[in-house]
């Protein structure tokens, strides 16, 4: 090709024009860079983004949201930066979020006054304000849930006949259970009907746990009268108890069957104990919406539900078909009886609802009464809470209860194991690659490089 001046100005040309349109490309990008934001989490577990629940949390919140840390500036201890990264990812979510850090050091008078530490966050919301210490995103997002409450929810468990506790640290009381629904927003308290003679008139949901003797008629009265009236209830009724709630089984038509049920899942899954139920499968229903976790349910009785007229109901806890209602002894060599046991699937857990009538209305209540029966109430004991996906259930079925469909669990973010074992072989040939294969080659690459130059 022949350089002429003509070329040689049409070369200048083309690689000025090159230049400007690199420049200008360069410059849109950064400009839709900062009208439009995308982001990948590729880390493991998903551990930099924050979870459906947060994010069904965040974005039902509506108005200003102020988020107060009180915090020190310190390298050394990067508290702030934390806090930062931490409350990004809700802002993603919802840009009424506000973030302001405060440091203890320079206003303590106003950290004396609000008795916070450093590190802990104050967060204001409606005119309402929670507290969180250790800042993570399920303690964030459990504050937000409660903020998120427009009203109080107060659930009230009937104490006075022996019933399992929501403060009790014995095994077989449900203490860790109401501090979780407490950490959800949710009021707990008890109450004694032979002496308030009545129910208390804002309880969205009345519990009984387990009586160890019987109510008195008049208490059972007042309990019918409860749900006669719109009130919501959960009833955990275990293999053992006391024939006295009869009256309010025939009232919701529940049925127990004798026995209880024995699963040989159990056992195939290395559970020593024949009497515990693992339930793996869920019906489509609001409570059970992406539950996808086991549960295991001890010394639970299976019980069926005629719906009275105008009540719906609906098994929500239903056991494998190799499991059975056992009448006999649990010990020993345990097999099906014939005639004596009753075959599974058996239903451990119905759900029930009915259209209220205006003037059935409770003023806390929603238009739809609900009712769960469950056979066993061992499931959301100190003693079995923290297996599997109990917990999770258990905030399920309350939440439901209590109308409050939209709050879900905010399950903990477990990270997984980021150390990389090698063995000693593998890591000698690493270490041979990087140290002696890639300079080798990057140095041959270059003699033939230099070596077909040469003969040009």
């Amino acid at each position: 090709m022949e350089v002429t001046p003509r070329s040689r100005w049409q070369i200048r040309l083309e690689n000025t024009v090159f230049r400007l349109l690199t420049i200008a490309v360069v410059i849109l990008v950064a400009w839709l860079s900062t009208r439009y934001n995308y982001q990948s989490d590729w880390t493991a577990n998903s551990r930099n983004t924050l979870s459906p629940a947060s994010v069904a949390v965040v974005q039902a919140m509506a108005e200003r949201i102020h988020i107060t840390a009180y915090a020190r500036d310190s390298e050394l201890v990067p508290i702030r930066r934390h806090i930062s990264e931490l409350v990004a990812k809700y802002q993603r979510h919802n840009a009424a979020i506000e973030l302001e850090f405060v440091n203890p050091d320079e206003q303590p008078e106003r950290v004396r006054e609000l008795g916070v530490i450093n590190g802990e966050l104050v967060i204001e919301y409606q005119g309402r304000t929670e507290r969180v210490r250790n800042v993570d995103e399920q303690n964030l997002s459990n504050a937000l849930q409660r903020l998120q409450r427009s009203g109080e929810r107060s659930i009230v468990f009937v104490s006075g006949h022996g019933e399992r506790s929501p403060a009790g640290k014995a095994n077989h009381d449900l203490g860790q259970f109401g501090a979780a629904l407490q950490s959800k927003g949710l009021k707990v308290s008890t109450v004694n009907l032979a002496e308030t003679l009545q129910v208390p008139p804002d309880a969205a949901v009345l519990v009984i746990a387990g009586p160890q003797i019987d109510l008195l008629p008049g208490e059972l009265t007042l309990i019918k009268g409860y749900i006669d009236g719109g009130g919501n209830l959960l009833w955990l009724s275990d293999p053992n108890d006391p024939a006295g709630l009869a009256p309010l089984a025939d009232t919701l038509g529940v049925k127990f069957t004798d026995g209880t049920i024995v699963d040989a899942t159990a056992q195939l899954l290395g559970i020593d104990h024949p009497a515990v139920v693992v339930i793996t499968a869920y019906p489509r229903h609001a409570i059970t919406t992406d539950f996808a976790n086991v549960t295991l349910f001890p010394f639970s009785r299976a019980l069926t539900v005629s719906a009275p007229q105008g009540w719906e109901a609906q098994p929500l806890l239903v056991t494998a078909a190799r499991s059975w209602a056992e009448t006999g002894e649990l010990s020993g060599d345990i097999s099906f009886d014939e005639g004596a046991d009753t075959l599974g699937p058996l239903q451990i857990g119905w759900v029930m609802t009915r259209a209220l009538q205006q003037n059935e209305q409770p003023e806390q209540s929603d238009s739809e009464q609900r009712v769960v029966v469950i056979g066993d109430g061992d499931f959301v004991s100190n003693a079995y809470l923290g297996n599997a996906g109990n917990l999770d259930l258990g905030l399920s079925v309350l939440n439901w209860l209590s109308s409050d469909d939209s709050f879900v669990s905010i399950p903990a973010r477990v990270i997984s194991d980021r150390n990389l074992e090698l063995s000693e072989t593998t890591a000698i040939a690493i270490g041979a690659l990087f140290l002696v294969g890639l300079p080798l080659a990057f140095l041959v690459a270059g003699i033939t490089i230099w070596l077909r130059r040469r003969r040009r």
